[in-house]
């Protein structure tokens, strides 16, 4: 039921028709099933996913899963909606239908027939593409037709030659899938593949970079072979083309999202982290840590510290005046995992240089760590806080000891 709807029980009478029999509440996409009862459709799938196998209503097994739209009942819903809009009930929209299977399956087979006409492919490929975008639903149901298979084999078809709008319109598709660890191999086992998706990251279009970004990602993350993996982030330009992704200058969300996921993925390979400083990844990571959402902002912080653990990543964060005050200022803000993150990354600075440690002290880092070690974070952050103050020690102001209670109930000692 919309939310307006809620507090509004008293005044508006639901007609009970238009009440999903299993939620009880008023139906946004109602659908039939075979026995000829009506439901809401995320509730009757809801229903099927679990393993029911019979109607909810009339308990008569269901012999056919097809779920029917109804749209004159929907039609229905709406003009109730609209003549009780003065009490506050908002129209429900028009849903869109999910995909069907056989019309999936027509598209893919135009996609990849050679001798299909190339105009027919590239929209059959558009088509998907927006079926794909529309729902998990979709997705789910153009992963079950082997896409992601064909797929490949078009992304890939000749990566020698200069990429066609065939193949950047697959990889647009391909980057809302996860792939299996056999997919993942058939692309990070073959240099030619990830040398091609490494040039698309430095195309003139924004869209095409990161969805070449988040193949990368998907690509990293699933396989297992550290050889495989130490390769790919090794690959000549990885890192220029991810960091200049991170560092676009318009809002583009998604690419702070798929930036930061593939550059703590690659970072995870600390034999090529230099390469990861040396292409700018310190003051693309300060400079954009206060825009990125909070699980990609736990992906940023993670890379921070994973950076500071070799020397020149370390120096590069220290000699950026924003570090210690930003990452001083994140603990306990985000979440816990975000925390201790941030007490990692200054640990390892603080560990290397003074100068570090006196920014920390300017910038509060004592109160912070006195709440940290109290608080209910995990016990490595904790750890962490106690490491960094048992290092800064000899920094602290005398008189911040002797004349606060900070200290009380804790079981970090001062000296």
């Amino acid at each position: 039921m919309p939310a307006s709807l809620e507090p509004l029980d008293i005044n508006v009478q639901i007609p009970y028709y238009f009440r999903c029999p299993i939620s009880l509440e008023l139906m946004s996409d109602p659908v039939t099933v075979c026995t000829g009862q009506t439901y809401d459709r995320s509730s009757i799938e809801s229903w099927v996913a679990t393993g029911n196998t019979t109607c909810p209503v009339t308990r008569v097994p269901l012999t056919d899963f097809t779920l029917i739209p109804n749209h004159t009942l929907r039609r229905l819903i709406q003009d109730w909606c609209v003549a009780n809009r003065s009490f506050g009930v908002e129209r429900i929209p028009t849903p869109k239908q999910p995909a069907e299977p056989v019309l999936v399956r027509t598209l893919l087979n135009q996609a990849s027939s050679g001798s299909s006409p190339y105009s027919l492919r590239v929209s059959a490929l558009r088509r998907l593409r927006g079926l794909a975008r529309d729902s998990d639903k979709n997705r789910s149901v153009i992963a079950a037709s082997n896409a992601r298979e064909i797929l490949l084999s078009i992304v890939f078809a000749d990566v020698g030659s200069e990429p066609s709008e065939l193949n950047h319109e697959s990889l647009a598709i391909l980057s809302m899938f996860t792939l299996s660890e056999s997919e993942c191999m058939y692309v990070a086992s073959d240099s030619d593949r990830v040398g091609y998706l490494v040039n698309l990251l430095f195309h003139s279009s924004i869209d095409i970079r990161v969805n070449s970004a988040a193949m990368i990602e998907v690509v990293v993350a699933g396989i297992r072979s550290p050889e495989l993996r130490c390769q790919i982030s090794g690959t000549e330009g990885i890192f220029d083309g991810i960091v200049g992704i991170l560092n676009y200058p318009l809002a583009y969300p998604r690419a702070l999202k798929i930036g930061i996921k593939a550059l703590f993925a690659l970072c995870l390979v600390k034999q090529h982290r230099l390469k990861a400083v040396a292409a700018g990844a310190v003051d693309a990571l300060i400079d954009r840590l206060a825009e990125f959402e909070k699980c990609d902002s736990e992906r940023a912080l993670a890379t921070v510290e994973l950076l500071c653990r070799i020397p020149s990543g370390c120096a590069a964060f220290a000699s950026h005046a924003l570090t210690v005050p930003l990452l001083v200022k994140i603990i306990l803000k985000i979440s816990d995992r975000a925390t201790e993150y941030a007490a990692g990354a200054l640990l390892s600075l603080c560990s290397a240089s003074e100068l570090a440690q006196s920014d920390a002290v300017a910038a509060g880092v004592l109160t912070q760590l006195l709440l940290l070690v109290q608080s209910g974070c995990t016990e490595r952050a904790k750890r962490k806080a106690q490491m960094l103050l048992k290092l800064l020690r000899d920094s602290w102001p005398h008189d911040s000891f002797t004349n606060s209670d900070d200290f009380a109930g804790s079981d970090v000692a001062p000296y």
